[in-house]
């Protein structure tokens, strides 16, 4: 599997450059796993008693944008095929995990689920089952990446949860498997699983992967403005093109990443953009302040309603980043940005 690290090594080289990791030899010591605590977020998490009451792992969780969204097709079984390039953004959320009797969650975003219907207790009882463990973890999540705004947040989170716990856990399941894992979880996760953290080229419903060689060679400010745009109501309204000959996407941002060939931008199109700009104009506005700003491109990112535009120079993408803050969550990514 493409950029996978082996789960074999249980140092933390070969895995996620922000992952801590402390000895299971700690736990032999006689001290009891913590009970699930009731902090409200993973800073809190057991910082008293890291280095000496567990196993602890904790690490970013990135967000990503769509540079393309082309969908191509629909299947017998409903999903939409689709051809799209992943790209990576300073935009993370922080999670936390840690030996614990039973598998339990506390996340500082109360508006969202902490129970079974978060993908990252979704996707720890998941690789549970598949490898018949009876352990348990606690699951602290810092979340700064909107949720509904088509950056992954959530996939990326569950990815994490994979990573994260197969190897808390010492339970060596194989790159293929955590694959099958992941796409249940969500076409996207198998991106924040898999890949080297660059770019990758998207095909299938987004979860066959091709590691692209390149990256961005542009600032990259995304801005959220407050829409929550559901992807199954995205899917159900687009505008279908299916009989349009699909542009080489892989070819394109080959050419504009290490040619910095910018006759080719207009190519990147989503086609969720349509539909979502005319049922929320603000979200179009943005698009349209973006490029006002000086963006070289902008657009929505998968189906919304995060917008991002990417920027020549470090002082115009500084200046939008400054006006887009006042009014909106935003990030800024700087060139060549990889997740790890």
């Amino acid at each position: 599997m493409q950029g996978e690290r082996s789960q074999r090594n249980r140092s933390v080289r070969g895995v996620h450059e922000d992952f801590e990791h402390r000895s299971t030899k700690q736990l032999k010591r006689g001290i009891n796993k913590e009970r699930c605590p009731t902090v409200a977020g993973p800073s809190l998490l057991f910082r008293e008693s890291l280095f000496i009451t567990m196993q602890h792992i904790s690490v970013k969780a990135f967000a990503k944008i769509n540079l393309g969204l082309l969908i191509t097709g629909k299947r017998p079984d409903g999903y939409h095929t689709l051809e799209t390039v992943f790209a990576p953004i300073n935009w993370y959320d922080e999670l936390t995990f840690a030996s614990a009797d039973e598998l339990c969650m506390t996340c500082s975003n109360t508006d969202l689920p902490s129970d079974d219907n978060n993908l990252c207790l979704k996707a720890a009882k998941a690789l549970r089952d598949h490898a018949g463990t009876t352990d348990g973890a606690a699951v602290g999540l810092t979340k700064n990446i909107p949720f509904g705004a088509g950056l992954g947040g959530g996939s990326s989170d569950a990815a994490t949860t994979l990573r994260a716990l197969n190897m808390l856990w010492d339970i060596h399941v194989p790159p293929a498997d955590l694959h099958s894992l992941a796409v249940r979880l969500g076409a996207d996760v198998p991106y924040f699983l898999e890949t080297s953290g660059g770019l990758a080229f998207a095909s299938g419903i987004g979860e066959q992967l091709q590691d692209l060689d390149c990256s961005l060679p542009f600032h990259i400010v995304t801005v959220f403005p407050g829409e929550h745009v559901s992807t199954v109501w995205a899917y159900r309204n687009f505008y279908p093109r299916f009989e349009r000959k699909v542009p080489d996407l892989k070819n394109m941002v080959k050419r504009l990443c290490r040619n910095r060939d910018l006759a080719v931008l207009p190519v990147f199109e989503n086609d969720f953009e349509p539909v979502v700009f005319d049922h929320y104009p603000s979200v179009r506005k943005v698009k349209e302040e973006l490029l006002e700003e000086g963006a070289l491109f902008a657009s929505l990112s998968g189906s919304g309603s995060a917008v991002f535009g990417l920027f020549d120079r470090k002082e115009a993408a500084g200046k939008a980043m400054q006006v887009f803050s006042e009014k909106y969550p935003a990030s800024l990514t700087p060139p060549s940005f990889r997740m790890r």
